[in-house]
């Protein structure tokens, strides 16, 4: 019975230790300058006068390639979004770009008249499949 006391008495004291170093390490007691003791150092202090601002994100607005149907593709493409999306694209088969026409107008409901509609898919077939892409 005394073994046991002198193994559980020390070890009692460990826990109790460890749990209130724990304790302080979990209130955010971190850092030292005395040996005794745990403390948690004084953040940077910013200064009051700092003067911030953010210019404007660079940004352009990608050409599409000449061709007819060019003007047709920029205004009504562009209601929804920029000519990147056409110029940024790899390479896309003719009936993709028909595809994705309709799917725009179906899907999207982008406002393209039927006649417009072929107009943009002919001037994407021209410019801007595997086999022809010029810009």
């Amino acid at each position: 019975m005394r073994k046991r006391l002198s193994v559980l008495i020390p070890g009692l004291i460990l826990i109790a230790v460890g749990t209130a170093v724990f304790a302080q390490f979990q209130s955010g007691s971190y850092g030292s300058t005395q040996t005794n003791s745990i403390e948690q150092t004084v953040p940077p202090q910013l200064a009051q006068d700092g003067n911030f601002s953010v210019a404007p994100f660079p940004s352009f607005v990608p050409e599409l390639a000449e061709g007819e149907g060019r003007a047709e593709t920029q205004d009504f493409c562009t209601t929804c979004h920029s000519t990147r999306y056409i110029t940024m694209q790899p390479p896309l088969p003719a009936p993709t770009w028909d595809a994705e026409v309709n799917k725009m107008i179906k899907t999207f409901g982008a406002s393209i008249p039927e006649a417009t509609a072929k107009e943009i898919i002919s001037y994407l077939q021209e410019h801007y499949t595997p086999e022809n892409r010029k810009h």
